[in-house]
């Protein structure tokens, strides 16, 4: 199946891919529940048109196996993030991000890497709680 050039990333990966880990919420990308790594970067897949990315590495929560995405899922389960799960793969995607980019993140840094993505479960204490959690083992 050949998807058209303005077709969004999300639909090609779920429906082509079978990528299910990937959710639609709003599609119009201000849920953050689709959100994947653009070349490392977390973004909406909703927003993003499949002629825009012939060349970036996307990665899903099916395929994030980073050291960061580990210590990550790990701090997860210790914290109990975790309540209905639907935002679960987006959260984590973007904590990923995160973690990518710094070692040492503040609160602030936290809530603005997480900002996007909408928790109907509150679980934001937690995750906050586990991110850190995650960076300290990450550390040398």
């Amino acid at each position: 199946m050949h998807s058209a050039p303005d077709t969004p990333l999300l639909w090609v990966l779920r429906c082509e891919h079978q990528l299910t880990g990937t959710k639609f919420g709003c599609g119009i990308g201000v849920c953050g529940a689709c959100t994947v790594l653009l070349d490392n970067t977390a973004r909406p897949a909703c927003q993003i048109p499949i002629s825009t990315i012939l060349k970036s590495r996307v990665v899903t929560i099916e395929g994030l196996d980073s050291t960061e995405a580990r210590a990550l899922k790990k701090a997860w389960i210790e914290c109990d993030v975790v309540q209905c799960g639907y935002c679960q793969s987006a959260q984590l995607i973007a904590a990923t991000a995160l973690l990518y980019c710094h070692r040492h993140p503040t609160d602030s840094d936290v809530d603005e890497a997480m900002r996007d993505i909408a928790c109907r479960c509150g679980t934001f204490p937690r995750i906050r709680k586990a991110i850190h959690q995650a960076a300290r083992s990450l550390r040398p």
